[in-house]
């Protein structure tokens, strides 16, 4: 049986995801329990309050520019006939890019937690976890967003199943 060409870009595409999740939950988790606790007395820089402002409004810009940029790059899947393999490498690249986004925005949110103890920052932290959590690619995902239809469907639906020695 010859092997696909999309289900190693898929894994790679998986496995990078993952490890971003993966990534992303103990720092927060570590910065919220000192935040928390108050029986230790951190020595948190004094910064001026327009700075708190604009870190967690540079984290929200962040996370909707990595919303529109995947739509974006989802689109020109749809308008332009390519082959699957075009597709899937566009698909790979701008799962990526909005993953590194979202993984900037999960060393943010709790370094603004950190320094400033503003509970807007674990907001934005559920809102990127949730991001990262919905955003994390699946074969069902893939066919979904660039409407795949006929033999491309059932080759990207095919990435699930076990290959066959």
């Amino acid at each position: 049986m010859e092997k696909d060409p999309i289900r190693p870009i898929y894994h790679s595409l998986e496995k990078s995801s993952l490890i971003i999740i993966a990534c992303a939950i103990p720092v927060f988790a570590i910065v919220y329990l000192i935040s928390q606790n108050n029986t230790l007395d951190l020595d948190r820089p004094d910064l001026p309050i327009i700075i708190d402002y604009v870190l967690l409004g540079c984290i929200y810009a962040v996370l909707a520019v990595s919303y529109l940029n995947f739509q974006n790059a989802i689109k020109a899947t749809l308008k332009a006939p390519m082959e699957l393999i075009n597709k899937v490498s566009i698909y790979k690249t701008a799962t990526l890019n909005r993953l590194k986004l979202l993984l900037l925005c999960s060393i943010l949110s709790p370094l603004g937690l950190y320094l400033f103890e503003n509970n807007g920052y674990i907001i934005a932290y559920a809102i990127t976890l949730a991001l990262l959590s919905l955003g994390k690619p699946s074969p069902d995902r893939m066919v979904r967003l660039m409407r795949l239809k006929g033999e491309e469907r059932e080759r990207v639906i095919r990435i699930k199943t076990r290959e066959e020695s």
